[in-house]
């Protein structure tokens, strides 16, 4: 019985150290296990934009920079005034590391109000021309667009069209479709002859235009091409990459309106066409600026300069890509030869004439 109890009791012990020795494994390995997942989430690699942009173009080239370096893109879309403003009002606790938005004049008001850092990168200066940057770094274009004349294939001759200048002649009178001055790309417009002819000029070009216009007025770029084939008027002013949109929807009266108009760039063998860009500058509290750094360099490189350019029907800032097709067959053209920061610096000039002359 004796020699029994003590077996008993050693068997015992036994089991239960070896009880012990299990829970402590286990325990231990659940304690690497926490430790090994925090270590993965603190060091997961992101950068976060906030962007004006809704195309499906973007959010692929997002996944492929995501796939080729591991940096997650986290992307807030908003409305490109109310996304500066956010910036703004976040200031030091904001966590976004980039702001990318459509034309200069955006982007250099989001400079002057602090709220982009300058950026130093052979890559961004490679690839992209000096007059589509900032001229301190703190923003650089990354597709183009061109301010273009619009007209009815039916009633205008392409011949007759020359300069944005002749716009204001009396042949025009009634004819002319334009959205509004508080649209952004008509301020830049009108920006850019501040600066290429000076103020009095500027102010001239737009109370001429006012004189021609055939209604007051409204709507976007695509509702004055809609409203040159309804035959409100036979001319409208409208940015390339709408008109390209248009014809590729799955709408087909777009489709049907964006045929019956044909494009002319104005002022080939004078100052150019106005063309402006969407753009893309690291906010002044980035948390994550190597890779935004890493972010801006991969969208300004060749490979995806081409996707901008084939699917979303806007010209590359890089010079080694072609633009699309598309693009090809309406032309070349001659670019307004200025830096683009001065679309930003005689903003709100442009605004100034526009309501000295009466643009609504």
């Amino acid at each position: 019985m004796k020699k029994r109890s003590m077996k008993s009791i050693g068997l015992s012990f036994l089991l239960v150290f070896s009880l012990l020795f299990t829970v402590g494994c286990t325990s231990s390995e659940k304690e690497t296990k926490a430790a090994e997942e925090v270590k993965v989430a603190t060091t997961k690699q992101a950068v976060n934009l906030y962007t004006d942009r809704h195309y499906d173009t973007d959010e692929q080239l997002f996944q492929l920079f995501t796939k080729e370096t591991g940096i997650q893109v986290n992307v807030v879309k908003g409305n490109s005034d109310e996304l500066i403003e956010r910036l703004a009002r976040e200031g030091k606790d904001t966590e976004a590391d980039l702001l990318m938005t459509a034309d200069a004049g955006r982007l250099h008001r989001a400079k002057e109000q602090g709220l982009l850092q300058s950026v130093e990168s052979d890559v961004l200066v490679q690839n992209i021309p000096e007059n589509l940057k900032d001229k301190d770094n703190k923003w650089f274009g990354l597709t183009v667009r061109a301010r273009v004349i619009v007209y009815s294939k039916d009633r205008v001759n392409p011949a007759s069209l020359s300069t944005y200048e002749d716009l204001t002649s009396s042949k025009w009178q009634g004819k002319i479709l334009t959205r509004s001055s508080s649209n952004i790309y008509n301020q830049s417009l009108l920006a850019s002859f501040i600066a290429i002819h000076g103020e009095d000029k500027a102010k001239e070009w737009a109370k001429g235009m006012v004189a021609n216009l055939a209604r007051e007025p409204k709507g976007n770029d695509r509702d004055q091409a809609t409203a040159v084939v309804a035959g409100e008027g036979d001319l409208a002013i409208m940015n390339t990459y709408y008109l390209g949109k248009m014809l590729e929807s799955s709408n087909p009266e777009e489709v049907k309106v964006a045929q019956n108009v044909g494009v002319f760039f104005p002022d080939k063998d004078g100052t150019g066409t106005h063309i402006n860009v969407s753009g893309i500058g690291i906010t002044n509290y980035s948390k994550n600026k190597e890779n935004a750094v890493k972010l801006m360099e991969f969208l300004s490189d060749a490979k995806a300069q081409e996707q901008f350019a084939q699917a979303n029907f806007e010209y590359p800032v890089n010079p080694k890509v072609e633009p699309s097709e598309l693009l090809k067959s309406w032309g070349d053209f001659k670019p307004q030869k200025i830096n683009l920061s001065q679309l930003g610096e005689y903003n709100n000039r442009a605004v100034e004439i526009f309501n000295e002359v009466g643009w609504k």
